[in-house]
């Protein structure tokens, strides 16, 4: 994972293991992986703490694969139902 937020992680590591962990696991799933793969179990675990902070289309993605929870899109979220807009 390539660290945009220029954050020294060795010493948040080193510090605040656990802070450094929620924040890790947050930056791979909004921003890359980068071939590093998911363990399954800790996202689950750690969940109720990450997803304010995860956007929430992947958010709702990572429900799905992890629960199967499905959603339907408000009204005016797709396209055959959005009304035009009046153009002054």
């Amino acid at each position: 994972m390539y660290n945009w937020s220029h954050i020294d992680e060795e010493a948040m590591k080193r510090e605040n293991p656990e802070k450094y962990r929620l924040w890790r696991l947050t930056q791979m799933i909004n921003y890359d992986l980068q071939g590093e793969k998911l363990d399954r179990n800790e996202v689950m675990d750690l969940w109720s703490e990450i997803k304010g902070k995860i956007d929430p289309y992947r958010r709702r993605s990572m429900e799905f694969l992890l629960w199967g929870k499905r959603y339907s899109l408000p009204t005016n979220l797709t396209l055959w139902n959005k009304r035009p807009t009046s153009r002054p």
